[in-house]
């Protein structure tokens, strides 16, 4: 069955009458078996929480039709490799940080400006909006297909010593995701951007091959990473957030039924997740209080000192993301969703 062509008539799956790609295999049973590969840990984490409801709904609601098997922590892809594996159909479901489609457009962009977005409601309040939605059909003509998104949090900063003012990240190697924008923000801090899979960071901080990194508290705490390293910095300064993605050609060749259940236990998973994660997050900073960690607040004179060293990045990206874009960004910060 891996030898079949990518539009081939998956042998057995009557009871599913679905043109399935390569790699998507039916049981004894009948059902239709398909993947979901994610990076983060299944409980504590909004995505790693949301993927497994996802899978429990479908297992609920399309019983003996399809089942979802969960791949948490990297087991099957990191992020780096699972879009490549979508395409040739070795997975169906993932959900990438939205940094890492890069090479299928640069619309995503938008999600890693820095000091963009205010705040977490307002992030969610731009993936409701017209222009949000649109973005989902952003690499259509690549083969991908946006289902929803899913929130993680507002991103934090952490080194091997204080960050206080921009000048402390001066000469610092600091890990990123692959993002030339986040590349950028760290370079206008005189710091050294170092592109890294997720799977690879707690490694390369305890190692010294990196000297920091940024990210959610949820992030932090579940894959340990205040470890090794000299405290956090609550910056606030940019958001990491998922793009649930499958294959288009895989999808729109669902039996209508299928797809309808498909799609209504998505819609349920990213509620969750879009609702879990604020939680999430708060209970992961107090972990890491009670583990003795040391996390530091800015002033408003030091923030205000880091969106200005940030700022120059928005304009060196605004014709790949587009002025509308960022636009309807700015708006969703006063609350305008539509």
């Amino acid at each position: 069955m891996t030898n079949v062509s990518r539009r081939a008539l998956l042998a057995g799956s009557a009871a599913v009458g679905v043109l399935a790609l390569t790699g998507v295999r039916v049981s004894r049973a009948g059902e239709l078996v398909v993947k979901f590969s994610h990076v983060v840990s299944p409980k504590g984490h909004p995505k790693g929480e949301a993927a497994q409801l996802f899978a429990d709904c479908v297992g609920e609601s399309l019983k003996g039709r399809v089942k979802v098997e969960v791949y948490p922590n990297s087991q099957l892809y990191n992020d780096n490799k699972v879009l490549e594996a979508m395409l040739l159909g070795d997975v169906q479901f993932a959900a990438p940080s939205l940094s890492k489609f890069e090479r299928f457009t640069k619309k995503f962009r938008i999600f890693d400006l820095p000091f963009l977005f205010k705040d977490e409601e307002a992030v969610l309040c731009f993936m409701r909006s017209k222009t949000g939605r649109e973005l989902l059909h952003a690499m259509d003509d690549k083969g991908l297909l946006g289902l929803g998104y899913w929130m993680n949090g507002m991103k934090q900063m952490s080194a091997n010593r204080p960050l206080l003012e921009p000048e402390d990240a001066k000469g610092l190697k600091f890990r990123i995701q692959q993002s030339d924008v986040l590349a950028a923000q760290f370079e206008a801090l005189g710091a050294v951007p170092q592109k890294m899979a997720f799977s690879e960071v707690y490694g390369a901080l305890q190692q010294g091959v990196v000297d920091g990194q940024e990210n959610t508290y949820t992030n932090i705490y579940t894959k340990k990473f205040y470890e090794v390293q000299d405290g956090l910095t609550e910056t606030n300064h940019g958001v990491i957030a998922y793009l649930v993605v499958t294959n288009r050609d895989w999808w729109e060749g669902l039996p209508e039924d299928v797809r309808a259940g498909l799609r209504a236990c998505m819609d349920k998973a990213t509620a969750y997740a879009n609702g879990k994660a604020s939680e999430l997050n708060q209970q992961a900073k107090r972990k890491l209080i009670e583990a003795g960690v040391t996390i530091r607040t800015l002033t408003p004179e030091q923030r205000r000192r880091w969106v200005e060293a940030m700022k120059p990045v928005w304009a060196k990206f605004e014709a790949d993301i587009g002025k509308e874009v960022i636009a309807a960004a700015l708006a969703a910060n006063e609350g305008k969703c539509d």
